[in-house]
């Protein structure tokens, strides 16, 4: 067959625009782009009867032939920002140490061509963002299944978000299979000192590395092959880069979502342990918890909500007294606050990213709504005395998410997120 639709024919004169920009110092992927970090799996593992199978969207055709990504002429370098934190240590004999997964790349899996080249920069990330895909819990882990899955993420990412490819940096399957996501992830992940610019999260799309894992995890935890391919995966990812094992988070600790699901959410601190472990470290129990803001939603009551109400009306966003029931009343409210302080996601969701803008500073003798929402909270938790700054690790712990802070680092300027 002929080279499929949307990959470009590497002509003559590509290759010598490609050997020229690679002459003048710019980035052109090449094998490194193209490989894996272990062997491939065993050929033939079995799939469930069809009648086990959920299908859906991701059952998109791929094609048959796909050619590499050293076809795709690699963009300018982009230098990373000094003021970006570095991670813990480089890569080095760390890397050495940990098995690597094998991870199949963009031909493998029978990917599209981006619209346009990805945009490396010259920097290391300083943590990985785990995600879940929100889609079926299937029980078919072939790896035909995960291929599917793989190019029905890529085309809804292209063609509904309009994005250029896929929008995480690695996806693995219900199966266990892993897989690269945005194209060049992979050889840039392998090289261990630039990352590409993805599309998973704003504001972390070049300083995280984002991980899609498939299926839905509000009341369900993930399979074992699955979870152990995600610990693996990310243990590689550490050692390559450099990232400590406690920089590990979910995509509502910086945004208002529910991903990657309570569940596993919740096994992050789980997750942050076996990742060192493999890396030959021990976390105590205090370093595998992280501090989070508490995702609130319609529906829920108690006194976080009436606590957040207190700081939507001290923000202007609602009329009428707290009552600690997260109504249409409240939706609205966070809803609008949302929109004046222009959030990615607008949802009436309360999450990750409109609770450090909600949560203001507040100082020892001040009055107004935020001061009581601090009473409220302190009254509430049985705390005796309140450091005279309530600044938003503070907070945090008074909203009941005691652990070390997350950090706040966001992407450099320039980053697109598409």
């Amino acid at each position: 067959m002929g080279e499929p639709e949307g990959w470009p024919r590497l002509s003559r004169r590509v290759a010598l625009v490609a050997g020229a920009a690679a002459g003048a110092g710019l980035v052109v992927p090449g094998l490194a782009g193209r490989g894996y970090a272990a062997e491939p799996p065993v050929p033939g593992d079995p799939a469930p009867p069809s009648s086990s199978r959920v299908p859906g969207p991701s059952e998109v055709p791929g094609p048959s032939e796909v050619p590499g990504p050293s076809e795709v002429p690699g963009p300018s370098e982009v230098p990373g920002p000094s003021e970006v934190p570095a991670p813990d240590a480089g890569a080095g004999a760390l890397a050495e140490r940990v098995h690597a997964p094998h991870i199949a790349n963009c031909r493998e899996w029978g990917a599209r061509g981006p619209k346009y080249p990805p945009k490396i920069w010259n920097q290391r990330p300083i943590r990985i963002l785990v995600h879940h895909t929100a889609g079926p819990n299937t029980a078919d882990f072939s790896v035909a299944a995960a291929h599917r899955m793989a190019r029905g993420i890529q085309a809804y990412h292209m063609d509904h978000n309009g994005w250029l490819d896929s929008g995480q940096h690695f996806t693995i399957s219900r199966g266990g299979h892993v897989m690269e996501g945005r194209l060049w992830s992979l050889g840039e992940l392998n090289g261990g000192r630039r990352v590409v610019e993805g599309a998973h999260s704003p504001g972390q799309n070049v300083i995280a590395i984002g991980i899609e894992n498939e299926g839905t995890y509000i009341g369900d935890g993930p399979p074992p092959p699955l979870w152990d391919s995600l610990r693996a995966t990310c243990a590689y990812i550490c050692a390559q880069y450099g990232i400590a094992p406690t920089e590990l988070y979910g995509h509502r600790d910086y945004r208002n979502t529910i991903c990657p699901g309570d569940r596993l959410y919740g096994m992050l601190p789980r997750l942050r342990t076996e990742v060192a472990g493999v890396l030959g470290r021990r976390l105590s129990r205090t370093e595998a918890r992280k501090a989070s803001w508490p995702l609130l939603n319609e529906g829920d009551k108690g006194p976080l909500v009436e606590a957040a109400q207190y700081l939507l009306r001290d923000a202007g966003t609602l009329r009428g007294k707290p009552d600690g029931r997260y109504d249409d009343r409240t939706l609205a409210a966070v809803t609008d606050f949302q929109v004046v302080h222009r959030a990615d996601d607008v949802n009436g969701i309360l999450g990750g990213e409109s609770w450090p803008e909600l949560a203001r500073t507040v100082r020892a003798g001040a009055e107004g709504d935020a001061a009581r929402a601090v009473e409220l909270l302190a009254a509430y938790r049985k705390v005796e005395s309140v450091p005279d700054v309530v600044d938003h690790p503070v907070w945090q712990k008074l909203l009941g998410t005691a652990g070390s802070p997350v950090p706040t680092a966001e992407d450099p300027p320039g980053v697109l997120d598409r």
